[in-house]
């Protein structure tokens, strides 16, 4: 059963803005915790935005002030808008979800509910 399925990758020149979409079941969209992690080639896992049940979005620095994370309760996504991108951003992209967990960026990799992820690639 798929829980929650990425979309949106894709590859652009460094500047540029792609939008990754995360559509969830029911079930995996009220959890308390949804957020976007990502895997650059041959680097551990990075999370890189949380949204808790009360709404409230954190970021990793790397990607403050150039990613925004939204949530669209009527059609059950979470949503990636990504600018200025860089070539450090070209990674794996997943989304996950959790519940009853304090919501931080590092636990996003570990939770139980995760897409299989979008690939996105930055050229210069």
């Amino acid at each position: 059963q798929v829980h929650l399925a990425e979309s949106g990758g894709g590859s652009v020149e460094t500047g540029g803005s792609l939008k990754l979409s995360c559509a969830a079941d029911e079930d995996t969209f009220s959890r308390d915790c949804m957020g976007w992690f990502r895997q650059r080639p041959g680097k551990g896992p990075e999370g890189i935005a949380t949204i808790d049940y009360d709404g409230k979005i954190n970021y990793a620095e790397s990607v403050k002030g150039r990613f925004t994370l939204s949530k669209d309760n009527a059609n059950k996504a979470l949503y990636l808008q990504m600018n200025s991108l860089k070539t450090e951003d070209t990674a794996m992209y997943y989304c996950a979800a959790e519940s009853k967990v304090i919501c931080f960026l590092g636990l996003l990799s570990h939770m139980t509910r995760r897409g299989q992820g979008t690939n996105v690639t930055v050229s210069s």
